[in-house]
């Protein structure tokens, strides 16, 4: 899933030195679906340092030409993505949308903000992938408005299983640049956390929709 393991490795040091990535082992994160996490990965502050998300909109717009050729579109995940994907649209020339969870209750109604027009070719931008549901949630909205996606690219996956198999029931390519496993090694390498911490965060990505902490 991840492009390379080198880019993997840079990326997880990258998002470590700037801590968007959070571990908080005894007092853990509550996730939206309400699973209990001893990490966080917040992307979003990866746009306050210039070299680093220079870094991320690089990557992803050279992984862009690599896998799909130059698409029509590129799409953000609203509202995490938004701005790595303009970053990305920008980098290679190109128009850019956005996708909302759901369509506005008021003025136009839009769930796709921007011009899109039928039979175009998108690549989609996520900042982070979890189950994948509000990922492909945009994804098929796209569809519906009679859109190719050629597939998603992220900067970071925690690699569950459910997302694997979600990705693979709905047809879509995806790849990152860095996921749970590289950065479980970069953080350790770096004594970023503790080695009994480590094997708490494993024991986590084994089970993650049960995990309790150890009080």
């Amino acid at each position: 899933m991840v492009l390379n393991n080198e880019t993997a490795r840079k990326t997880a040091e990258l998002l470590l030195q700037i801590n968007a990535i959070k571990l908080n082992v005894q007092e853990p994160f509550t996730w939206a679906s309400g699973w209990k996490s001893p990490i966080y990965c917040d992307n979003r502050v990866i746009l306050s340092y210039p070299a680093i998300r220079n870094y991320m909109r690089e990557h992803l717009a050279k992984a862009v030409e690599d896998l799909y050729g130059k698409p029509d579109v590129i799409a953000g995940v609203a509202t995490g993505a938004i701005g790595i994907g303009m970053l990305v649209a920008d980098y290679l020339n190109l128009p850019f949308i956005y996708v909302r969870p759901e369509a506005k209750k008021h003025g136009r109604q839009n769930q796709i903000e921007g011009h899109l027009e039928s039979g175009q070719q998108v690549v989609v931008i996520e900042d982070l992938i979890s189950t994948g549901k509000s990922s492909l949630n945009a994804v098929t909205a796209l569809k519906e408005a009679q859109v190719n996606v050629k597939g998603m690219l992220a900067i970071f996956s925690y690699g569950f299983d459910t997302a694997t198999t979600n990705f693979e029931d709905a047809g879509v390519d995806l790849k990152t640049l860095s996921n749970y496993e590289h950065l479980i090694k970069e953080a350790q390498s770096s004594n970023y956390v503790s080695t009994a911490h480590t094997e708490t965060l494993k024991n986590w990505r084994k089970n993650p929709s049960t995990w309790e902490p150890n009080k």
